[in-house]
């Protein structure tokens, strides 16, 4: 998909005469499977949507431990800068499961767009809300489910991505081993 038809395809932004402008601000990037986008601890200022490919996101403990915390099957908007990073530092990796079609911006200039903006912001500040709450209901996922839980609720979250994804991904974002997946699905498949 491309971007314009992508920004259109927002209730904020499908009247705006001026969508073809703001496509303009963004640049295209692309992503062989296996490339990071973004990588922990180092500087980030951008905001990226993801038209075509897969990408996931983790982060590592001072142990070297991985746990995967976000997934991305384009065209979407990937967390805002505000909310994976800290001092402009990226708090997470973001790595290519797949070939990838990106787009950025500097978070700067998407700010200025905003304030002069009113389809953009409202437009931007959606995209937030939208990842505040993906975030708050995966938290709740954790928190109040057991296993079998977590990967029903996955799977009414994201259709599709247990076909998309490695069961090893989707079991450190559930916050279960992967053998306890493997036994989970295999029971599913008794049933």
């Amino acid at each position: 998909m491309d971007l314009r038809t992508f920004l259109t395809q927002s209730s904020d932004l499908g009247y705006m005469a001026g969508a073809g402008g703001f496509a303009s601000d963004w640049t295209g990037k692309q992503l062989n499977k296996g490339s990071y986008l973004t990588q922990q601890g180092q500087p980030e200022t951008d905001e990226f949507i993801l038209l075509e490919g897969c990408l996931a996101s983790s982060i590592c403990d001072q142990e070297g431990k991985e746990i995967c915390v976000g997934f991305y099957v384009g065209p979407v908007v990937v967390t805002p800068n505000i909310a994976r990073t800290r001092l402009g530092m990226s708090l997470v990796s973001i790595v290519a499961t797949t070939d990838a079609s990106v787009v950025r911006i500097d978070n700067e200039l998407l700010s200025n767009l905003m304030i002069s903006s009113e389809p953009i912001r409202n437009w931007a500040n959606g995209v937030l809300r939208d990842a505040l709450s993906d975030k708050a209901d995966r938290e709740w996922c954790l928190a109040a489910l057991g296993g079998a839980e977590r990967l029903n609720w996955f799977r009414q979250t994201f259709p599709g991505y247990e076909d998309i994804f490695t069961h090893s991904l989707i079991a450190s974002f559930l916050g279960i081993t992967p053998v306890t997946m493997s036994r989970l699905r295999a029971s599913d498949k008794h049933r």
